[in-house]
């Protein structure tokens, strides 16, 4: 995978394997048009605004071109997004200057070595993060980002049940990384989790 510089190695990340070419353009694209257009694009920052005091330390894991990491910084917080896609973290740079953006494998990642030494009050992983993370290093992820989380702050990850990854097997990932899960919901605008849920939106914390 790739290391935290983004230098790739033996085995690249799930997103640059199995998506098509273009592929992350198209997504920049998309959100584009749907912010030009108007559209909501901020649930989900909303739902992390409203967990965290004002000024909070965010890292928006698996951050893409910046959707919700932006919006967070908007209202006040003190943002970092990391992403293993350096055209994604090149739109982010673009559309939405003020957070600090990185290109990284969540895997691997390590922000003291690249002079980011404050833990976070939050972390969010959401936009199917973890359904696109190279295969069987789902609780090597969560563990790097638990290790970059103050005490008892929350990480909070939301991905559609209906993929390759099973809730089973993140629950799985959840303990292998010495988490628990807090809190489960259905979607971000708060709505109650049930087996029938296609779309899981977890709160861990450190078990």
């Amino acid at each position: 995978m790739p290391t935290t510089l983004g230098v790739m190695a033996t085995t690249p990340p799930r997103w640059i394997t199995d998506t098509d070419p273009g592929h992350s353009e198209w997504y920049i694209e998309r959100f584009r048009a749907m912010a030009a257009d108007g559209d909501d694009l901020d649930g989900e920052a909303r739902f992390l605004d409203a967990m965290v005091p004002r000024g909070a330390r965010i890292l928006d894991a698996g951050c893409g071109p910046g959707r919700v990491g932006s919006a967070l910084h908007a209202a006040g917080h003190r943002v970092v997004g990391v992403d293993v896609d350096p055209t994604l973290i090149a739109a982010a740079e673009t559309d939405h200057p003020g957070p600090k953006w990185l290109v990284g494998d969540l895997a691997e990642l390590d922000l003291p070595a690249r002079g980011i030494d404050e833990k976070f009050d939050a972390i969010v992983c959401a936009g199917n993060v973890l359904v696109f993370v190279a295969p069987d290093t789902e609780a090597q992820v969560l563990r790097r980002l638990a290790a970059h989380l103050n005490d008892d702050a929350p990480l909070v990850v939301g991905f559609h049940t209906n993929r390759h990854l099973t809730l089973a097997d993140f629950d799985d990932a959840v303990a292998e990384a010495g988490l628990r899960v807090d809190l489960r919901l259905a979607s971000w605008d708060i709505r109650p989790w049930t087996p029938e849920s296609d779309w899981a939106v977890s709160i861990l914390r450190r078990a």
